[in-house]
């Protein structure tokens, strides 16, 4: 047989012929990474990291100067319009005394103290404190105080007596995102394997890259420990780890196994099937996890933390899933053999793929048939999807994102009714030699009287200052909900006339504005700028890996548009259910609102990585028949009809996993799961199956169009390992019988 040239298949080759020394690697790097998983604490995100803009500022302030945020909570009591008032005030001086008498609360403050805690209609109170010590491990302290509240509340039921706060909220929150995640991971894992089960019909073949995926998984979360030693990461990059490596660790095994078991089916012997497995759909791995890579790299762009820490995981997970099938998949394959067929099935008939289905065969030979009808309506169908993107609606991920049905979240909505602004307030941090000089008092009171008399702003505005009394912080409740343009007005109306009015004009004293309407409006501003960079570089290096990869101008420029039309697809069906509402109850949407902003970004990135999965290994099977001569017609009937098996298993796959994340009860989750979850089955079926036929059924001979200026680009070619397969027979299923594939 002719000897692979490609990097992929020297690889593949070596991995062949050194399988125990590919395979003890492997092992031992996922088990080293598991060690340093366990003795290097990953590095989190910071609040400054987390922050962007005159935020992140006033977080460096808070900083250098030492301050520590106390961990604050507060209680409302709440009486209907019949209940009268001095049910409220019983209920209040129980509280305060009961409160008052737990260690854990210290500086509790109510109206009986003067302070401005009463709602406008006079119905609503709220009674404010701190836990004691260190506000990093306050959840400690809590159920004193929880308890306490509870007891007062049982005493009073005719008022509403209910407790919020950052540490209670985030100790409920964390609960049912931890169950959530955990049951994401638990479908994801079985649901993959019943697809595999399906897809080869055999117990080894369905397990093989189910393994596969998971080690390279648990290898990159140990590397996580490291990387993040730099890049800083936050919760959330775990489970999106898992979910991304899950599908491409699959999606890569499957892809060469079932090119093995495809060829073996023809009559190859099992070295020519391995060899050609690992130059064909080897090579198509490599291409694919690049591009997912340099898309995944244009997040670092952004210059924002959060994203850089996601790239980071994303890349490492995605990498190490290339490297793995590589090495450790063709290892494994060579040692098993025709073993990988053991557990088959009873009711499973042998899948190799070696033949299309039905279905895919008729649906090619329409769209062949008719090209131009086939390209103008699916075209259409997804330009029609798209529309809808044109309104979408960003907005800052908040309260509304989580679940509703949630006490404590149902507390904070009423928090929010009864005193606007109050619970997420704007924070004007001042920085002075001394915020306890009468001049700086003087200030901060003129400001507090500004921002009432604006009508923008409300009460509470509460003063707190460090021991050092070189930092105040301001907190100033806005109208509206936080997110909404009444919010942003009152921000702008603060930051740019009330604060430089007033503490910005003392000589010596430093005023920024922060909270979490100024961290929205540093976001936006920020993604408005550096959107456009990241869409450029991640588009531009595409161009130019797929040209490197198929020396054609015309598959890279459309190999491009085909995926911006299904990534632009998925955004407007993001807007059909989350803003407009459509099929919502399907999926548990409490409510309809704006896009999470961090999401368009973050979907373009992974999307446009992952779709390249099915576009190169397609077009690579359509310039694998190309590079032995068939027509174009042909070659591209034969590599559509011979991918079909492969390409709609592996769809499946991705679209069940990002479908788990739609059962989490986060809206932003929800909005990535669905949003992940159509992108691929859109390009799977209607890119893969109808436009991409068409449209290079229509270009012809023009598909392979390369410039004279730039045949100098490497001649990678498709062809040159994959030759018809000569019939050999079956190696024997005994341990001991299965030959050496390649030897020296």
């Amino acid at each position: 047989m002719q000897r692979t040239g490609n990097l992929a298949g020297r690889v593949g080759r070596w991995s062949a012929r050194h399988r125990r020394a590919a395979v003890l690697g492997w092992l031992t790097f996922v088990l080293a990474a598991l060690a340093v998983s366990a003795l290097v604490p990953q590095g989190e995100l910071t609040g400054t990291e987390q922050s962007l803009g005159a935020p992140a500022e006033a977080e460096r302030i808070l900083d250098e100067n030492g301050w520590e945020e106390p961990a604050a909570e507060m209680v409302l009591v709440q009486r209907d319009a019949d209940v009268p008032e001095a049910a409220v005030t019983a209920a209040l001086t129980d509280l305060v005394a009961t409160l008052r008498a737990v260690p854990e609360a210290v500086d509790v403050a109510s109206p009986l103290d003067g302070s401005p805690l009463v709602s406008e209609d006079g119905r609503s109170a709220l009674v404010t404190l701190d836990i004691a010590g260190d506000a990093e491990t306050a959840d400690e302290r809590l159920a004193p105080i929880t308890a306490a509240v509870t007891a007062v509340a049982d005493r009073h039921d005719d008022v509403r007596v209910e407790q919020f706060g950052d540490t209670t909220a985030d100790v409920a929150i964390g609960e049912t995102l931890d169950e959530d995640f955990q049951r994401a991971e638990l479908l994801s894992i079985p649901i993959t394997l019943a697809v595999l089960l399906l897809t080869f019909g055999a117990l080894v073949a369905a397990v093989l890259p189910l393994v596969f995926a998971l080690t390279a998984f648990v290898g990159a979360l140990g590397m996580l420990s490291l990387t993040s030693q730099i890049w800083h990461v936050d919760e959330s990059a775990q489970i999106v780890m898992l979910l991304i490596g899950l599908a491409v660790g699959v999606d890569y095994s499957l892809f060469y196994l079932k090119r093995e078991r495809e060829e073996r089916a023809k009559g190859a012997g099992p070295v020519d099937a391995l060899d050609i497995a690992a130059a064909t759909s080897g090579r198509s791995v490599l291409i694919s996890g690049i591009t997912v890579v340099v898309a995944m790299a244009g997040m670092f762009l952004t210059g924002f933390s959060v994203f850089t820490g996601m790239a980071s995981a994303t890349i490492l997970v995605v990498a190490i899933s290339v490297v793995g099938s590589l090495t450790v998949l063709p290892a494994m394959m060579a040692w098993l053999g025709d073993r990988v067929e053991k557990g088959r099935l009873p009711f499973a008939r042998r899948r190799t793929g070696a033949s299309p289905g039905r279905f895919w065969s008729a649906l090619l030979g329409v769209v062949l048939r008719r090209p131009l009808v086939a390209a103008l309506v699916a075209g259409a169908a997804l330009t029609a999807l798209a529309v809808p993107a044109l309104t979408m609606d960003l907005r800052n991920e908040s309260v509304s994102d989580l679940p509703q049905d949630l006490a404590v979240i149902q507390t904070y909505n009423r928090i929010e009714e009864a005193f606007p602004g109050g619970p997420s307030p704007a924070e004007v941090v001042v920085e002075a030699p001394d915020v306890d000089a009468p001049e700086v008092q003087a200030a901060i009171a003129d400001l507090r009287e500004r921002a009432l008399a604006s009508g923008q702003m409300n009460e509470p505005i509460d003063v707190a200052t460090n021991e050092a009394g070189t930092v105040a912080v301001v907190s100033v409740p806005l109208v509206g909900d936080g997110e909404e343009q009444a919010s942003r007005d009152a921000l702008a109306t603060l930051a740019d006339d009330l604060v430089p009015a007033t503490v910005g004009a003392v000589d010596g004293v430093t005023a920024v504005v922060g909270g979490d309407t100024a961290e929205s409006v540093a976001f936006d501003e920020l993604m408005a700028e550096r959107t456009p960079l990241v869409f450029g570089f991640v588009l531009v290096l595409a161009f130019v890996l797929l040209l490197i990869s198929f020396r054609s101008v015309t598959i890279a420029v459309t190999a491009i548009v085909l995926n911006l039309l299904s990534v632009a697809a998925a955004y407007g069906a993001l807007v059909l259910v989350f803003q407009q509402g459509v099929g919502a109850d399907l999926i548990g949407l409490d409510r309809t609102g704006g896009i999470v902003n961090w999401i368009p970004l973050f979907l373009f990135v992974i999307l446009f990585g992952l779709s390249m999965d099915y576009h190169v290994f397609i077009l690579g099977r359509i310039r694998e028949g190309h590079d032995r001569g068939l027509s174009t017609r042909t070659a591209i009937a034969r590599g559509i009809t011979s991918s079909a098996g492969v390409v709609t298993s592996a769809a499946v796959i991705m679209v069940f996993v990002f479908l788990t994340f739609v059962t989490l009860s986060m809206t932003s989750m929800k909005q990535v799961g669905l949003g992940l979850a159509i992108a691929v089955l859109l390009d799977a079926t209607v890119v893969r199956a109808v436009l991409v036929p068409a449209v290079m059924q229509l270009l012809g001979e023009a598909n392979w169009y390369l410039p004279r200026w730039l045949r100098w680009l490497p001649e990678l070619r498709h062809s040159d390992a994959a030759p018809e397969a000569v019939p050999a027979p079956r190696i024997p299923a005994a341990v001991d019988e299965v030959p050496v594939l390649v030897r020296d």
